[in-house]
């Protein structure tokens, strides 16, 4: 019996969990047997402060499912020497007795190519072929044992056409699992259905991409270009993404009923685009924008300028997402302010995935006091080490519509930033200690990175 970390035992167990294992237990340790054949965790009632032990394994597909739990106990010391035996029980009998009857689609294969070399997206190709990212490519390898493909088209374009897409995707499952939702996929479209213990909600992934006929330089080195490109070009590239999903008409379909619509929508324009675009996607859902230049006390302006359109050339676009006729049925849009395979490399690195040889540090900032009042805490740190801590919510934004027909609770996502318009003010609830303009270094021993 070997004990593990949460990290590795969240980054195992995938969407296993539901919504109720937030409030009637807490896990205490996790332990693995038999190079992970079974996983045992040690929970401890909330109610009675006593301690089962709760056994694990694979299921047909591939997911680990409960397949024992003890009596309760009046002590953590008592449940951890039961624990071995349970796990040297279960982890010597024939993986059929895992099984539970209701493996009713086949496991779930994201790597074995179904394009030769030349099809393959270049970023899918580094996941696949380079030392640095195998722990994202770990971490993707445990998901997919819980992650179902309604469409049937999930692998071959999350290899080919499509991987930033999917990629979205599979960082929304991630998330959703994280908070302990129930995920439905039954519904064709929004993308997930999901439940927890503040509600149910529908959500959509959508993806800016780069231009089919403008060639993407990315982010101009002169400031009053670089003012240019994100007041103006593009607020319009997140306009057209929206909107197009905004004309899919979602609330007319009649399994939603009365339950939030949430648009998720992630930045591809440009590598790593992602990291530098909020304030032009803030701007263009509240058509307004707020200066980030500070005054001679150090402080950020509170009141936002108004703003009709976004212009550019002779193309103009309709500011303000959340006045559109039909937004009203939108309740938030979420995104998030990081780069998303460098998201998925630490989550796994830290969950254990991948080469030993791998070496992470990441360099960002964290809130400590109010923006508008004291500059942010900077950090640079091992990704492994014990004092870092990291969460797929990190990073996320949520961005209230003022206008929402169903509002969204602000306690769904509850370690995310949320955004409101209130009156003229744009005001932020943001978590103490959240990370944010997080920059990853990667380094192989023997390879001199």
């Amino acid at each position: 019996m070997e004990q593990i970390t949460k990290e590795r035992f969240d980054g195992l167990m995938g969407s296993t969990r539901s919504p109720l294992t937030l409030i009637a237990g807490i896990e205490r340790e996790w332990y693995s047997e038999q190079n992970e054949k079974v996983l045992g965790v040690i929970v401890q009632d909330a109610a009675d402060d006593d301690f089962l032990c709760i056994v694990l394994g694979r299921d047909r597909i591939g997911r680990y499912r409960a397949v024992h739990l003890s009596p309760f106990v009046p002590s953590i010391d008592t449940a951890r020497m039961g624990l071995p035996n349970l796990l040297t029980d279960w982890g010597a009998r024939d993986p059929r007795e895992y099984e539970q009857g209701d493996e009713n689609r086949q496991q779930m294969d994201f790597f074995t190519p179904r394009h030769p070399a030349e099809g393959l997206n270049p970023t899918f190709a580094k996941l696949v072929s380079e030392e640095g990212y195998s722990p994202a490519r770990g971490i993707i390898e445990a998901m997919m044992f819980y992650f179902e493909d309604p469409d049937g088209n999930f692998v071959e374009q999350f290899q080919s056409t499509a991987f930033n897409a999917r990629l979205w995707e599979l960082y929304l499952f991630a998330l959703l699992a994280e908070e302990r939702s129930l995920i439905d996929r039954t519904h064709p479209a929004p993308d997930y259905l999901f439940s927890g213990i503040s509600g149910e909600a529908f959500i959509e992934a959508v993806t800016v991409n780069p231009s089919g006929v403008r060639r993407e330089t990315g982010y101009p080195k002169d400031p009053a270009d670089r003012e240019n490109y994100l007041k103006k070009y593009l607020p319009k590239k997140f306009g057209r993404s929206l909107r197009d999903k905004l004309g899919r008409r979602y609330w007319e379909k009649p399994y939603i009923g009365q339950r939030p619509i949430i648009l998720a929508i992630a930045d591809f324009h440009y590598p790593q685009s992602m990291t530098l675009s909020q304030p032009s996607l803030k701007a263009y859902l509240y058509g307004r924008w707020i200066d980030t230049q500070r005054d001679q006390a150090g402080r950020l302006p509170i009141e936002p300028q108004r703003i009709a359109e976004h212009s550019r050339a002779t193309k103009r676009v309709r500011s303000g997402f959340f006045n559109l006729p039909d937004a009203q049925n939108i309740s938030a849009v979420v995104s998030v302010s990081e780069d998303t395979i460098a998201k998925f490399n630490r989550m796994g690195l830290r969950a254990g995935f991948g080469s030993r040889r791998v070496h992470m540090t990441a360099t960002g900032k964290r809130y400590r006091e109010h923006p508008t009042i004291a500059a942010p805490e900077e950090f640079d740190i091992d990704v492994t080490a014990p004092s870092y801590q990291e969460y797929w919510i990190d990073g996320l934004q949520v961005y209230h519509n003022p206008k929402a027909a169903i509002p969204l609770s602000i306690n769904m996502f509850s370690g995310a930033t949320h955004h409101f318009l209130r009156g003229e003010v744009l005001e932020a609830v943001v978590v103490e200690g959240s990370p944010f303009d997080i920059v990853t270094s990667i380094s192989v021993d023997g390879q001199g990175k």
